[in-house]
């Protein structure tokens, strides 16, 4: 149910920019009022009006509106967080890992559903409004995780929107997974997931002939892993694009990680770019800093979505990560050295699918009238400070309803 019409107050929106020389030096603002309906914004006036429509009121006091953000690639299903510390145990190989991983299956599955609201609690207090997860499905689990995932996010029904990935994560051939995705994809799950093709499944072409083929059958989006180093990862992207062309699912298949591109010469990578570019083929990535890092900037330069995620919240698999994808965003402007005005506010799209207050020249292109009320008011002077600096949020708004902070 949506909240009764308000206004907020005293709400400070980038109005564009202060150019020196062709030069971006700093960016305007102004406070304005918002008036937000049945979920969305529906009016945007000057602070200087004065409004005695009898509406309430919601005072920004100057805080800056920024888009909420889409939290793209992270696994709620198996996590350590909201229990005692635990490092990582070393491996030899991902085989050992995966080892490990069964060992613990029984415990993270008696507490599915409390972990993920664990995370999830964590993540709307961050700014998330909408969250892709991957969730363990195979011979072994069944769909018992997916049973806690849809709880959980009964639970968050109102304070967040979800995507589920069927995601067989010992490899969808290595354990005859299929079945189990198909029953997944019937009961709740979103997408197909699959893993490193070549260096799991052992064979490129039925890996992702499978994967497609259950998309296609249950009118799916496809989530795909993909770990695997240099050309085999490069060969892979190739070979699913191929795919994804003669299936006709453009804008439809995700590639996680793409960590090969990251390998391979410029020219390759661009080359790869502008054919997923041009089939509407996504790359969702964590900004690795112990490896290669994929080129982001040219593949968004080329015209690839690329988003952001947190990938394993503390598991047996990483003892890191703080849930916050500001820190994911800060973290690619100093990875990729975005530190002018222009590119820091840009960075801010990677983890707010695609959402910026300014284009190039300085317009406003959010939020705008129709917009969807569905965003967070932070102690920043404009988006690039926010970015840079892992703005404080104060308040966070879902589809209008304040789900986190006090105006």
């Amino acid at each position: 149910m949506k909240a009764s019409p308000y206004w907020i107050i005293n709400a400070r929106l980038e109005s564009g920019y202060v150019w020196d020389q062709g030069v971006i030096r700093e960016t305007r603002t102004e406070l304005c009022d918002l008036l937000i309906e049945n979920g969305k914004i529906t009016r945007i006036e000057p602070s200087s009006e004065i409004l005695e429509d009898g509406i309430p009121k919601k005072d920004a006091k100057g805080l800056l509106i920024l888009p909420s953000m889409a939290e793209k690639h992270i696994h709620l299903e198996k996590t350590y967080y909201g229990g005692p510390w635990k490092a990582t145990t070393p491996v030899k190989n991902l085989f050992e890992r995966h080892a490990e991983d069964k060992g613990l299956l029984p415990m993270y599955l008696r507490q599915a559903q409390n972990g993920a609201e664990s995370i999830l609690s964590l993540l709307v207090q961050t700014g998330v409004t909408h969250v892709r997860t991957h969730c363990h499905v195979d011979p072994q689990v069944g769909l018992g995780f997916l049973e806690g995932m849809l709880k959980a996010f009964d639970t968050f029904a109102d304070r967040l929107s979800y995507e589920i990935v069927a995601f067989p994560h010992y490899g969808m051939l290595r354990t005859d997974a299929k079945s189990y995705v198909r029953e997944a994809l019937q009961n709740g799950a979103t997408h197909v997931g699959g893993v490193d093709p070549g260096g799991v499944d052992g064979d490129i072409e039925r890996s992702l002939a499978t994967m497609m083929e259950l998309a296609v059958e249950a009118d799916a989006d496809i989530d795909l892993h993909l770990h695997d180093p240099g050309h085999l990862g490069v060969f892979t992207i190739k070979r699913l694009a191929a795919m994804t062309e003669d299936a006709g699912w453009q804008g439809r298949v995700t590639v996680s990680h793409a960590l090969g591109l990251g390998d391979v010469s410029p020219q390759e990578a661009k080359e790869v770019a502008e054919r997923l570019a041009a089939l509407g083929i996504s790359i969702a990535s964590t900004v690795p800093i112990n490896r290669p890092t994929i080129p982001i900037p040219l593949l968004h330069e080329a015209g690839v979505a690329v988003m952001l995620g947190n990938d394993s919240l503390t598991d047996n698999w990483t003892p890191f990560g703080s849930g916050d994808l500001l820190e994911k965003a800060g973290r690619l402007a100093e990875r990729f050295r975005l530190t002018d005005e222009r590119r820091l506010g840009v960075a801010l799209g990677f983890v707010t699918e695609g959402r910026i207050p300014l284009d190039d020249a300085g317009n406003r292109i959010w939020p705008l009238i129709g917009d969807e009320a569905s965003l967070m008011a932070v102690e920043a002077s404009c988006s690039a400070e926010a970015v840079a600096r892992r703005a404080k949020r104060r308040v966070v708004l879902y589809q209008g309803t304040r789900v986190a902070g006090e105006w």
